[in-house]
């Protein structure tokens, strides 16, 4: 009878372990490999009625672009568009765009630092556009890229550039998270729009409004399998342990109706940052719509805090 009962116990604990993992390979596969989620808005290609078709239009047909290209520490093959200043100049903003997008997304606030007069480099970050990979980092594998792209920015333009990064969503978490890195002193401020405060926070969360699940066993599964598939923990994507060191500059944007990125994040990493900063919430702006909800108002609030520390 023991031995019948132990039998028995064996075989679930075994049917539970194979379901755990066989869910954490399933939201291995949603969350980290690269394809279209069906939590996101499918893309539409450039319309008339995206917000943005004005710049997008621009980025595609009129701005005069190089192709910039570097060799990632994992040996990936990352590609970006590179835009000189209508005039001569030593700034540069990087601007990372966000999960499942390209660099066509960064399209608008492109053109704002263009008109402003900045030199511009906006990569399709690894695992999206036209840069290989197999797979996404919530920042912690891409803050290693875009510490390449300042160099980048360097080799090409001079050691006097000064340097912007600018991130929007995961793009915000990779800008971040780079600050945790022994980045040149050529870089002067950082600007995060919509960024969590972890892969975990954020994936947890994802997990309750999505599946209505908890975090826990899911996340950690998935965690692990994350590892031996991709190389990293989720919790190695953490920035806001960056910006706890941070010294840099931090102007903190997110919007009040974000639905993807809880605004509350914003609030965290404002808090926590340890240089000067300024925080803007834009009213009525869903996740990563700060900028097409009012152009204008974005677009000063940038500026007005660039230039205090921008040459």
């Amino acid at each position: 009878m023991k031995k019948k009962m132990l039998i028995i116990l064996i075989t679930i604990v075994v049917l539970i372990s194979g379901g755990l993992i066989f869910a954490g390979n399933y939201f291995y596969n949603v969350a980290v490999v690269p394809g279209e989620k069906d939590f996101l808005a499918e893309d539409m290609g450039v319309t008339k009625k995206d917000k943005l078709y004005k710049e997008k239009r621009w980025f595609l047909d009129d701005a005069k672009t190089e192709e910039w290209s570097i060799t990632s520490q994992d040996d990936l093959k990352l590609k970006a568009s590179y835009l000189p200043a209508s005039e001569k100049t030593k700034r540069t903003v990087v601007i990372s765009h966000g999960y499942m997008g390209s660099r066509l997304d960064m399209a608008g606030v492109a053109k704002m630092y263009h008109d402003a007069g900045y030199n511009v480099l906006v990569p399709d970050v690894r695992a999206h556009g036209d840069s290989e990979g197999d797979f996404v980092g919530f920042g912690y594998l891409e803050k290693n890229d875009f510490k390449r792209w300042v160099d980048k920015t360097i080799a090409m333009n001079g050691t006097e550039e000064e340097i912007v990064l600018h991130g929007h969503s995961m793009g915000a978490a990779t800008v971040m998270m780079a600050t945790g890195e022994k980045l040149p002193d050529n870089v002067k401020a950082i600007v995060e729009d919509c960024g969590y405060t972890s892969a975990k926070a954020e994936l947890s969360y994802q997990l309750k409004e999505l599946y209505n699940l908890p975090s826990f066993p899911l996340l950690p599964i998935t965690s692990g399998i994350t590892k031996l598939r991709a190389g990293y923990f989720f919790g190695q994507a953490d920035p806001l342990a960056a910006i706890e060191k941070n010294k840099l500059p931090l102007l903190v944007i997110h919007g009040d109706k974000d639905d993807f990125v809880p605004t509350s994040y914003a609030y965290e990493i404002y808090k926590a940052t340890k240089g000067p900063k300024a925080i803007y919430i834009a009213k009525g702006a869903n996740h990563v719509e700060s900028f097409p909800v009012d152009k204008q108002l974005f677009t000063n609030h940038v500026m007005s805090f660039l230039d205090k520390y921008v040459k």
